[in-house]
């Protein structure tokens, strides 16, 4: 691509893609609009989309390699309900009914089979993003879209190589030499992945040992891009996609020691090249397709959302999600995914599916990716019409007297040890899915959700607590629901755990007297001990870390006063900083 051909990709991924997400419809969505318009069928300042496609693959390449990274044996096994139970009822129900749909509009069955299952395919980075930018992925609905797109993700694959297999090559051989043929190319791929196997257990650790011992960030960075991308020619090489082959890389790397710097090293080089993916098959969407069927096209996109909704909603009813959530997972995977468009890529190229069917289809998908957030932003609207119902959480056994921990992570968790020891009843609520699941395994009582929620807290019994610990890490969070407790239940004590003089600040606009800076005594106890390494005497360390701590606390509230006036800020720091000094000097002359 010349110099010139990348400097618009990025000109018109800078303008669109901060536009789209500041309208509420995402960063793909820009991505795919910037293409549309940059490309043949918009201004044509592009030309060769078909190259550039096939580099940005690339991006999706990555994104595999990624996934297979995340899936260890051990973390599927656990997720087994909602992978292996939701995510195979949603794709070969909507794959049946999207199948059934094409054959009854005249397309042979092969064909109308890798389309219905490929349009039943959802976009991971799409969806993903969508909930990530609306704090949805802790949700129901949002745990259950990701085992869903994790099975998809699964399922693309062995898609990939299947459809290859189905072309016409193949399937226009002789009888006698079509059984050969296949039995020839299965025996191929069989060694490459015995093959790749090996070089995986035996070879790849290794040489990631070989290479981190030169501690050269660079190299490390280029090693990890040449195994995604070695593997993903290797099955090139014999017939199979690349996509494949960086999945299954990931895969035997999932439970190395490395994983963790990998995906550091190959994040960055995902997230730009996948938006130039999206970039890509906006440029390759033909737009005079929806200028010549404009009909065509909206019954294809029409039918295709409707089905999939259908049927996710069904699914997540039978998986016993709430009316909402089911309607919300709905929506979500509702579109297309980018898989949809390699799958397509793939069929055309294999004489399985028609060019013409694959640009429609092509041309659908990216429609209904455009199309899901409108559907996200109407249910928003609708949803705000509706009378308050309170949200579905786990059951809360709160008791009358007791204490109600916000934010169980490594504070909240002190704060509830000391608790217990001394018998003192609490009730801890989390926002992370992850950390509930996990402190659980350790019998501690911590219930899933948002603590900023009014419904939450009054179903925590705030108004009949003793005491709200205020302990979530994220200062704004924090904040948030300092507010709620502050306005629906006035009478609460509050201690609130603060991150920093400014989330202090914030904290103490509200009135809360009672804040405790993080990491402000643990200063102090480290200062008192290294007094006491340096000469100091016990009670000497400590009554210059008495007088610290008073004088600290003393500016504090000087210094929030004049919060908003930076240069009376820095005048009380300088002031504060001599004080502190001529206080310490005839404590210094006192002992001599």
């Amino acid at each position: 691509m010349l110099i010139a051909e990348i400097a618009i990709v990025l000109g018109a991924a800078v303008v669109a893609v901060p536009l789209f997400k500041r309208l509420g419809l995402g960063s793909v969505l820009g991505y795919l609009a910037a293409g549309a318009v940059i490309g043949p069928s918009g201004l044509g300042l592009i030309g060769g989309v078909e190259d550039k496609l096939h580099i940005a693959e690339f991006g999706v390449v990555l994104l595999l390699f990624l996934i297979g990274l995340e899936l260890a044996p051990a973390r599927l096994w656990k997720m087994k309900g909602a992978v292996f139970g939701v995510g195979a009822a949603q794709l070969f129900g909507t794959g049946a009914v999207l199948a059934a749909v094409a054959l009854a509009l005249g397309l042979d069955p092969v064909s109308a089979l890798v389309v219905g299952v490929a349009l039943s395919l959802s976009s991971t980075a799409f969806v993903m993003q969508l909930l990530a930018e609306r704090n949805e992925l802790a949700s129901p609905h949002g745990r259950s879209a990701f085992g869903i797109l994790l099975f998809q993700d699964l399922a693309a694959i062995p898609m990939l190589a299947i459809v290859p297999l189905l072309g016409a090559p193949v399937l226009g051989a002789v009888p006698g030499a079509a059984g050969g043929n296949i039995g020839s190319r299965v025996a191929v791929v069989v060694a490459a992945f015995g093959g790749l196997i090996l070089a995986g257990r035996f070879l790849m650790r290794p040489l990631f040992r070989l290479v981190a011992s030169a501690r050269t960030q660079e190299l490390s960075t280029a090693f990890a891009l040449l195994v995604v991308i070695g593997t993903a020619l290797l099955m090139q090489k014999v017939g199979l996609s690349m996509a494949l082959g960086s999945f299954l890389a990931g895969v035997l790397l999932a439970e190395s020691e490395y994983r963790h710097e990998l995906e550091a090293d190959i994040e960055p080089f995902k997230g730009l090249l996948l938006g130039f993916f999206f970039t890509a098959v906006g440029m390759s969407a033909d737009l005079g397709i929806i200028r010549s069927q404009p009909g065509v096209v909206l019954a294809v996109v029409g039918a295709l959302t409707v089905a999939k909704i259908a049927v996710l909603y069904g699914v997540a009813r039978l998986a016993r999600h709430t009316s909402a959530a089911a309607v919300r997972l709905a929506i979500v995977l509702s579109q297309g995914g980018e898989f949809a468009f390699v799958i397509f890529g793939v069929a055309e190229q294999s004489h399985v599916v028609p060019k013409v069917i694959a640009d429609l289809l092509v041309v659908t998908v990216s429609l209904s990716m455009a199309l899901t957030p409108l559907l996200l932003l109407a249910h928003d609207r609708w949803r705000a019409r509706l009378p308050s119902a309170p949200a579905v959480y786990d059951e809360i056994q709160g008791e009358d007297g007791h204490v109600i921990i916000a934010g169980f992570g490594r504070f909240g968790q002190i704060v509830a040890r000391l608790l217990r020891a001394n018998r003192i009843p609490f009730t801890a609520l989390e926002a992370n899915m992850t950390q509930v699941d996990f402190v659980r395994r350790f019998g501690n009582h911590v219930y899933y959700g948002d603590a900023s929620r009014v419904d939450l807290l009054r179903a925590a019994k705030v108004d009949r607590a003793r005491l709200f610990v205020l302990a979530i890490d994220d200062p704004e969070a924090s904040v948030r629901t300092a507010k709620e407790v502050l306005h629906h239940f006035p009478g609460t004590k509050i201690i609130a755990r603060a991150r920093n003089r400014q989330h202090a600040y914030a904290l103490m606009d509200l009135g809360i007297q009672q804040i405790v800076r993080e990491a402000f005594h643990s200063s102090l106890e480290t200062a008192r001990l290294a007094l006491e390494e340096l000469g100091l005497t016990q009670a000497e360390a400590r009554e210059a870390t008495r007088k610290f701590q008073e004088y600290d606390e003393r500016q504090l509230e000087e210094q929030f006063q004049v919060r908003d006036n930076e240069a009376a800020l820095v005048a009380t720091a300088k002031k504060a900083a001599q004080d502190l000094e001529k206080i310490f000097e005839q404590d210094s002359r006192a002992r001599i």
